[in-house]
């Protein structure tokens, strides 16, 4: 049986019961890549298991553009502002996505419900917001390739399995959207 440099080294810090970190193989060619590349291996693993069950952070502190005008179809800027606007639908998780153009006077509309939906379901839905006048991000090109028909407002409500339990072009009441959000999130 052979014995590397590591091994030794090992075996002494061990026989003197200390741990000397320029002896033990820390700053040694093999030990300091053995360890080095172990824990990296255990960084990614536990960065890999965060985001896989961690929520998503799409549309977090959601508020309405304060300049935009209600009674014309002018171009206000964007409709809502928030944080992880880029975001797309999270998994096993209910989401409520909200598709505009910032010119749209439906839109405007719509998005002031969709920002008292998003106060009062804070953390218990995911919203997602999307800009159809700017660049999207591809978990939000997604969204729209699979559900945005062409016309705007367009609201879709996804249930925890990821089905369309609401996906229409148009105004829509925020009681009809609380009760099939409350209907979703009681599944």
């Amino acid at each position: 049986m052979t014995s590397t440099t590591f091994d030794l080294v090992v075996l002494e810090s061990v026989r003197l019961d200390q741990v000397n970190p320029v002896t033990s193989g820390w700053r040694t060619r093999e030990g300091g890549a053995f360890v080095r590349i172990y824990l990296a291996a255990a960084l990614y693993l536990f960065l890999f298991l965060f985001a896989a069950v961690s929520p998503s952070k799409a549309g977090e502190n959601l508020k309405i553009n304060p300049k935009l005008d209600y009674s014309s179809d002018s171009i206000d800027g964007p409709l809502i502002t928030g944080d992880h606007m880029d975001a797309g639908a999270a998994p096993d998780r209910v989401n409520y996505v909200f598709m505009y153009g910032e010119g749209c006077y439906n839109s405007k509309r719509q998005a002031r419900r969709t920002v008292a939906l998003y106060e009062k379901y804070r953390g218990r839905v995911n919203f997602v917001i999307v800009d159809l006048d700017k660049p999207l991000s591809s978990s939000q090109s997604e969204l729209v390739k699979d559900h945005y028909k062409g016309s705007i407002p367009h609201v879709v409500v996804l249930d925890k399995t990821g089905k369309a339990v609401y996906d229409t072009a148009g105004e829509v009441s925020e009681q009809e959207i609380g009760d099939l959000l409350d209907k979703a999130l009681a599944r």
